[in-house]
């Protein structure tokens, strides 16, 4: 921290930051993600979802949509059929999640070959093997 700023306290920023990084850790995790973008073209069930998205467990793929429900980012619909017919559907504040998400995909897609490129150059630069982490 620069001596100028002394209205800024690592307490501060702190509390600031940790809605923030809990709303981050949510949206951002790695099958939240992936139902976002598998729920993006309208409503999809269970079974679609949990086909749809590779190495996900069924009790994993349940806890995610609840607490994407629970978040405000999923409806929940159940039919009343026999058996029940259960739908998800973004809501609206998940939709504008997607578009951020199509953003960042196509960001991560115009350079993943420059990263490759950068990451194989410090890899040579300083010794590092192919699975150098």
């Amino acid at each position: 921290m620069s001596q100028g700023n002394t209205r800024v306290t690592t307490q501060l920023v702190h509390a600031q930051a940790c809605p923030v990084r809990e709303v981050l850790d949510r949206v951002a995790g790695k099958w939240s993600v992936l139902i976002i973008v598998a729920a993006a073209h309208g409503p999809i069930r269970f079974t679609e979802l949990e086909r749809s998205i590779e190495g996900i467990s069924r009790r994993m793929l349940t806890l995610t949509l609840r607490n994407l429900e629970r978040d405000g980012l999923l409806i929940r619909t159940v039919h009343p059929t026999v058996p029940p017919k259960v739908e998800y559907e973004l809501t609206a504040v998940a939709r504008e999640l997607h578009a951020s998400l199509l953003g960042l995909t196509d960001w991560a897609e115009r350079h993943r070959v420059t990263i490759a490129e950068s990451r194989a150059a410090y890899d040579e630069a300083h010794g590092r093997g192919l699975n150098a982490v």
